[in-house]
């Protein structure tokens, strides 16, 4: 215990600060999609992330990393978004230990009625309290924090070609 590297007052305000923050702010988002979209915040990362691939499709394990899931528990959510009709599975084409998952027109659809409510409520919740210069400081800072977390899946952001 004598090597612990204690937090003074102010990292440790500052680290309550950000831990109610940002816990605040995704129990904010996944509100909203649920009451305005009946989605949870991860289904519709889901599709927003399959929409974005080519083809609107990519494999179980490569959507995954994008959304920060556990194999199961994204198997899970995927075969919820099945019964909707959203997503669809199949095995890659010689390749039967492959799953692959396609955004269904229905899928994309539901995500294009979504996508302006959501879009809406990041601005209020997040941007709109901002200037640009913070705007540009919490990506900064957002990146410093995913390059010591070693995150290597988000590098890009989950975006093709790397938006």
């Amino acid at each position: 215990m004598g090597d612990t590297r204690w937090l003074d007052d102010d990292e440790q305000r500052t680290w309550r600060t950000y831990l109610w923050a940002s816990r605040l702010l995704y129990e904010s988002l996944d509100r909203q999609l649920q009451r305005e979209a009946g989605m949870p915040h991860t289904y519709y990362m889901i599709l927003a992330m399959l929409s974005e691939a080519p083809e609107r499709t990519m494999t179980m394990t490569e959507l995954a990393q994008l959304v920060r899931s556990s194999p199961s528990r994204l198997s899970h959510a995927v075969a919820k978004l099945e019964d909707q009709g959203w997503v669809s599975r199949c095995k890659r084409p010689g390749d039967a230990r492959t799953t692959l998952a396609t955004l269904t027109g229905e899928g994309f659809a539901a995500l294009v009625e979504a996508a302006p409510g959501h879009v809406e409520h990041v601005r209020r919740v997040l941007f709109d309290r901002l200037t640009p210069e913070q705007t540009r400081q919490l990506h900064e800072i957002s990146g410093a924090l995913l390059g010591g977390l070693n995150a290597p899946a988000v590098a890009d952001l989950g975006m093709p070609g790397g938006r």
